[in-house]
């Protein structure tokens, strides 16, 4: 299959709003420790990549509700890369 016809897809999965990050939380408190006192929030989520022979975005979409993520606590994006 040529090159140019793998869709490739990239979603960002973070934790819905209002939800405690304790993983950011710490990451911002080690930031602050270390000089960076201008941190005000860390928010931490998965960067997930996809190539696809016969995909669509739709079909990635699909894909994070049934299994990249959780829709009770983490939302997400899918951007179609080039």
């Amino acid at each position: 299959m040529p090159e140019s016809d793998v869709g490739r897809y990239r979603v960002f999965v973070t934790l819905k709003p209002g939800l405690l990050d304790s993983a950011g939380r710490a990451v911002g408190e080690s930031l602050k420790t270390l000089g960076f006192g201008d941190v005000q929030q860390v928010r931490i989520g998965k960067l997930i990549e996809l190539e696809l022979a016969d995909g669509s975005k739709a079909e990635v979409e699909e894909m994070c509700k049934k299994l990249l993520a959780n829709p009770v606590i983490e939302e997400y994006t899918v951007e179609e890369q080039q």
